[in-house]
C-alpha cells in the first residue's frame, strides 16, 4: 500500500510540474503588482482556465496523498 501511494505521489508531482510549466509565461509576480500593461484583472479562458483548474486538482491530490502516506506510515 505504501509503495502504491509513493508511486502516486511521484506521478502527481511530475504532472504538477508539467502543468505549472505549461501555464502562460507572463503571469508571474510582475503582473501581480501592475506590470504587463494592467492585464492583472483579466479572466482566464480556454486552455488557460483548464490548466489553472487542473493545477488546483493536482495540488489537492498531492496534499491528500501526502497525508495518506503519513497515516499509513504511522500505522505501520
Amino acid at each position: 500500500m505504501l509503495n502504491a501511494l509513493n508511486l502516486a505521489e511521484i506521478i502527481i508531482s511530475v504532472a504538477l510540474i508539467i502543468v505549472i510549466l505549461l501555464q502562460q509565461q507572463g503571469s508571474g509576480l510582475g503582473t501581480m503588482f501592475g506590470g504587463a500593461g494592467g492585464e492583472s484583472y483579466r479572466s482566464k479562458r480556454g486552455a488557460e482556465a483548464v490548466l489553472f483548474n487542473l493545477t488546483i486538482v493536482l495540488v489537492t491530490l498531492f496534499i491528500v496523498v501526502g497525508v495518506a502516506i503519513a497515516v499509513v506510515s504511522a500505522n505501520a
